[in-house]
């Protein structure tokens, strides 16, 4: 019988903190965990036969690490949305998870309402990103690479609206707090963020926060 309801796997090597964010998870209506993971080989092959929408993706893990967890997932073309738990704001780890196509970021000190709160938000179909470590986290990533001229051709693409759309989104900003600062609705605001990740070919707002940086639009 089909797990109603959003499914998501927890990967991590410490089975105490597994446990603990299955009963915060386990708390909710609409969420459920339907398979846990004690190292990266075992929540790339989980997230195959499991087909998640959100896995928790921790970044140190034995066997293969969460980096290459996550480009694994990404690679096999599947919809489940990584969001990548992390001690640190300056965590190392985390740059390659950047470029391996993780969907979010958050600190494993958030609170439990955060956490659910982001589940939500990746299974939903947007990125999230810890604003504490937002400009921290992507500024020093994108600071190890020069502006790349594919990446600013891409973003040459984007109307003035658009840039200033994918500036607020690269602030850590929601589509709610967008709407507010442009003055415009919820919805259009929306589109904006629909169009740009088409014209650019971002998978989801992550992406498209290190576009923006590699391209030069955000310094």
């Amino acid at each position: 019988m089909p797990v109603s309801g959003i499914r998501v796997l927890l990967a991590d090597d410490d089975a105490l903190l597994r446990a603990g964010v299955a009963v915060v998870l386990g708390s909710t209506d609409d969420i459920v965990v339907v398979g846990e993971a004690a190292d990266g080989l075992d929540a790339v092959r989980l997230c195959r036969e499991l087909t998640p929408d959100v896995v928790l993706m921790d970044v140190r893990m034995p066997g293969i690490d969460g980096i290459e967890a996550t480009r694994r997932v990404v690679a096999t073309g599947s919809a489940a949305r990584v969001l990548v738990l992390t001690t640190f704001r300056d965590d190392e780890y985390v740059w390659g998870a950047l470029r391996a196509g993780a969907s979010g970021f958050l600190l494993k000190r958030s609170s439990p309402e955060r956490l659910i709160d982001a589940v939500r938000t990746l299974a939903a179909g947007d990125a999230l990103i810890d604003p504490t470590v937002t400009r921290d986290l992507v500024a020093q990533f994108v600071a190890r690479v020069p502006v790349a001229a594919p990446e600013r051709a891409l973003l040459d693409q984007l109307t003035d609206r658009e840039a200033q759309v994918l500036r607020l989104i690269a602030e850590g900003r929601s589509n709610e707090e967008i709407a507010e600062l442009l003055v415009i609705a919820e919805s259009t605001a929306k589109t904006h963020v629909k169009r740009i990740l088409a014209k650019i070919g971002a998978r989801d707002r992550a992406q498209a926060v290190v576009l923006a940086y590699r391209g030069g639009l955000v310094r």
